[in-house]
């Protein structure tokens, strides 16, 4: 008897009279939605460095105590679609993304910032917009570090780009790669992978990507695939050939073994707005046979490029200074702006598809002299001009030097609201992150840019009910984060990385218009990246606590011998 007394004399001494648990930040009594999509529930999250160290009821103290009630406490939203290479160079707070409780961009659309050759390198200097700086890299890698070294308030990961691998091994021309080359541009990948990249990313409507036949993708796909990464894509239609597309994507998936997903997917132009059925029976059926076949989406009826997407891709061989010197030619222009007027040809002709110039907002100019026309349409400054909608487009791209920035209302309502329902879709901005000041001011933005998360939070799962706030939440930060293969980020659990967004369901929305788009969302009230807080009571910190996130070929693919 009193040895068991001893005993627990002992025990009650070892577990009683241990020191009471010590964090940086406890978010105490939010309402939690952990990314799994489970049932939300009140309780705390405990932070200590740059991790989640408890979730539930945390009994204990705290440098900081932040009080949630009333709150949504989510995980760091993930922008599956971001256009922050350049942005987060001129301003590295990402404004536009942290209001909406974004911590992860993932860039990489069919572009990415390297593998560069110095020519490459060179290109893109004498190309820049108005935001300008010096390359100091040659690999995605090295862009990765320098940027992050610089210091930024989002995380950022990347795809590696197939037009980028195209363009280094062939240039801008209509080629195709013989077998060496071929090998060489699944090298370049599958050394993108070792240094981390998610996988390889087209786009399919551009020049010189439209060049790329169906066998190249699966090559490349395949090389990303060794390395466990998967292939995304803005497919070779969205309109007129938007079930061949899909079709063209899965078949990319099946033969290459890389799960894939759809960039933006959307039914662009009238004519594609009845194949929204259609589209998706192609994907489930894919995903019932075991393909991971997966999506994103913007949930807007604009999409935003440039007036290359308003021309056919044969005038654009070899680069936008070729483009334009053959615009300038009377005979070819008189060829393109006859295209222009019909449905793309083997092309994806998105002035046609949006029914009238006046559904074409143009939003940047590089030329000075054209920036008094940022915000009219094409068809109020054709008008102005006395010229039809086409030969303007000819002329400004002429004028500025650049593809001109460009919006296209090309999608039905019904359908987008519909699309931000399905469990499979995550999101995107197809944007950059950035601020309503400063060089950004030198040209407008798409709603998007400001408001695409913010926008799905409030006015499709508070107004609209298209889906509820978990499985909201669930699209935004775990699926996305499990599809790139993080598993330490995307969800709220004690050991991964603290990426929080703390948020009012009851006010969160987007503000921006395409008339005044850039104007921040409003209901995000906190928002941490790697535990360094970011955003205060819906203030910006200043902190830029990013780090690059490596997909899951990071440092081994270089010991898996090539196919």
């Amino acid at each position: 008897m009193k040895r068991l007394c001893a005993l627990a004399m002992a025990t009650l001494l070892l577990t009683g009279a241990a020191k009471p648990q010590t964090y940086d930040v406890i978010v105490r009594g939010g309402t939690i939605y952990d990314g799994t999509g489970g049932t939300p529930y009140r309780g705390d999250v405990a932070i200590r460095g740059d991790h989640i160290v408890g979730v539930g009821h945390v009994s204990g103290t705290a440098a900081r105590v932040i009080d949630a009630r009333g709150l949504a406490v989510a995980p760091g939203f993930i922008n599956m679609l971001s256009w922050a290479n350049e942005s987060l160079i001129a301003d590295p707070r990402g404004l536009s993304d942290t209001m909406q409780g974004v911590t992860l961009e993932v860039m990489g659309e069919g572009w990415s910032m390297g593998p560069w050759t110095p020519a490459m390198a060179k290109l893109e200097e004498a190309r820049q917009g108005d935001i300008k700086f010096k390359v100091q890299w040659s690999t995605l890698a090295q862009y990765q570090e320098w940027l992050t070294k610089r210091g930024i308030a989002p995380n950022i990961a990347s795809f590696v780009g197939a037009t980028t691998v195209r363009i280094h091994e062939l240039g801008e021309g209509d080629v195709d790669p013989n077998p060496e080359q071929l090998k060489r541009m699944q090298a370049l990948v599958r050394a993108a992978m070792n240094d981390g990249a998610m996988g390889v990313g087209s786009s399919l409507i551009y020049a010189p990507a439209t060049y790329a036949e169906t066998p190249e993708l699966i090559a490349l796909a395949s090389a990303a695939h060794q390395c466990g990464g998967m292939y995304i894509s803005h497919m070779r239609s969205e309109g007129d050939k938007l079930l061949e597309s899909v079709d063209e994507l899965i078949e990319i998936s099946r033969k290459s073994g890389a799960p894939a997903e759809i960039y933006h997917m959307k039914q662009g132009g009238k004519s594609a707005w009845g194949k929204y059925d259609a589209m998706v029976a192609r994907i489930e059926a894919a995903r019932a046979s075991g393909l991971r076949i997966t999506a994103d989406m913007y949930t807007y009826t604009a999409g935003a490029t440039g007036l290359d997407a308003a021309m056919p891709t044969w005038v654009q061989a070899g680069g936008t200074e070729k483009w334009i010197e053959r615009l300038k030619d009377p005979a070819t222009r008189a060829r393109v702006v006859a295209e222009m007027k019909a449905p793309g040809n083997g092309w994806e002709n998105l002035l046609f598809n949006t029914g009238g110039a006046n559904k074409v907002i143009l939003l940047a100019f590089k030329n000075p002299a054209l920036k008094s026309l940022t915000g009219k349409t094409l068809a109020q400054v054709a008008a102005m001009r006395g010229k039809s909608p086409e030969d303007t487009a000819v002329d400004l791209v002429i004028e500025d030097g650049t593809r001109v920035g460009t919006a296209y209302f090309l999608m039905d309502e019904a359908n987008v609201a519909k699309q931000t329902a399905l469990p499979w879709v995550a999101f995107g901005s197809d944007a950059a992150s950035q601020a309503p000041e400063g060089v950004f001011l030198k040209a407008s933005a798409h709603p998007r840019t400001y408001g695409n998360v913010a926008r799905m939070l409030g006015h499709y799962v508070r107004e609209q009910k298209t889906t509820t706030l978990a499985d909201a939440v669930r699209r935004l930060s775990g699926f996305p984060a499990s599809n790139l293969g993080i598993r330490d980020r995307g969800v709220l659990k004690a050991g991964n990385f603290a990426d929080l967004a703390i948020f009012d369901p009851a006010t969160v929305g987007d503000t921006a218009t395409f008339d005044k788009p850039q104007q921040f969302a409003t209901g995000m009230h906190h928002v941490f990246v790697n535990g360094v807080q970011i955003l205060r009571n819906g203030q910006p910190t200043g902190a830029t606590p990013g780090r690059v996130v490596r997909g899951p070929g990071w440092k081994r693919c270089t010991s898996i011998p090539p196919s």
